[in-house]
């Protein structure tokens, strides 16, 4: 497996012959440039995982790619002229010789006074390769069979006390941060520096991002 932090929560996932991109967002520069993809999967509708304007000029580089969705967020794009497919969850979807499963299902609270919407976590692996975990916006979906975890790093939606405990009740192999650009740098070590200190015993915290293309 290959992944590359395109930015934020967007990453290119390269497994099982198959090249898929996550959550293409406002806060993620140079995606729209890509080609040779497969699938493009959006965990949730909110801007920083779904810029709509761009979508369409990644699209027209990628003919072929389908367009993978929450379903709410399957709505959105629809009625933007964009066709995507709903993801169901629990139920894998075949790419090439990788296998994408959507889990979950609602997105954080932000607030009380917030509605809550629809979000996935999306479960990618490959014969052969380790299995990613990329959770969206929501720490509910905790499977235990993850070799690799994509964890959100800051968010209005999160407490760090969650973030660590999130990370401890999948206690991945590995794990690497996203969702992290509303971060200065200085605070980003901040995270990352009481986040290493928190892990399971046998857990490996990497930092992808401006590493390119990553084997994993």
């Amino acid at each position: 497996m290959r992944i590359t932090h395109i930015g934020h929560s967007c990453l290119l996932v390269e497994t099982g012959g198959a090249r898929i991109l996550t959550d293409p967002g406002a806060f993620t520069e140079g995606f729209e440039d890509l080609t040779e993809i497969d699938a493009i999967a959006v965990t949730h509708q909110h801007l920083d995982h779904l810029d709509v304007d761009r979508l369409p000029a990644l699209l027209a580089k990628n003919p072929e790619a389908v367009v993978l969705a929450e379903p709410e967020t399957a709505a959105v794009l629809a009625r933007s002229g964009i066709p995507a497919l709903p993801l169901t969850l629990d139920e894998p979807v075949a790419l090439k010789e990788a296998t994408l499963t959507a889990l979950g299902g609602v997105h954080a609270e932000i607030h009380a006074d917030i509605p809550l919407i629809g979000n996935v976590g999306l479960r990618i692996g490959a014969p052969g390769d380790p299995t990613l975990f990329h959770p969206g916006d929501s720490y509910g979906a905790q499977p235990d069979d993850i070799d690799l975890l994509a964890v959100p790093l800051n968010a209005p939606w999160a407490k760090f006390s969650e973030t660590a405990n999130f990370v401890r009740a999948i206690g991945p192999g590995r794990l690497f941060p996203i969702h992290d650009s509303l971060l200065k740098p200085t605070g980003r070590e901040v995270y990352l520096r009481n986040l290493s200190g928190l892990l399971p015993e046998h857990s490996q915290l990497m930092d992808l991002a401006g590493q390119g293309a990553t084997e994993v």
